[in-house]
């Protein structure tokens, strides 16, 4: 399925701004890089498309990610560190690269 040319601007993953927001059992990024704050496991990321695609998340804090909700695998954070997550569509789960 082609994406909509509606579409191509979410895309944007380079340029702009990170996102800081706090840590939350789900978040909900609007751009390619999101930096937590806080130490709250993540379960659950609101895909802001719905393609395949990747999210770098800069954690302050010694969260993570849970192996539940639409997270494939758990992966425990590094703080100052980015974790890379990539979406795949056919499952609708987030992957942890590395």
């Amino acid at each position: 399925m082609p994406i909509p040319d509606s579409d191509w601007h979410k895309l944007q993953l380079f340029g702009g701004q990170a996102v800081t927001m706090a840590s939350a059992a789900t978040i909900s990024p609007v751009g390619g890089l999101t930096i937590l704050t806080g130490n709250v496991g993540i379960a659950n990321i609101n895909p802001p498309v719905p393609f395949m695609h990747q999210l770098a998340i800069q954690f302050a804090g010694t969260a993570g990610v849970l192996a539940t909700g639409n997270i494939s695998t758990a992966k425990a954070s590094v703080v100052g560190e980015l974790m890379l997550l990539v979406f795949n569509p056919s499952n609708n789960k987030y992957v942890p690269v590395g």
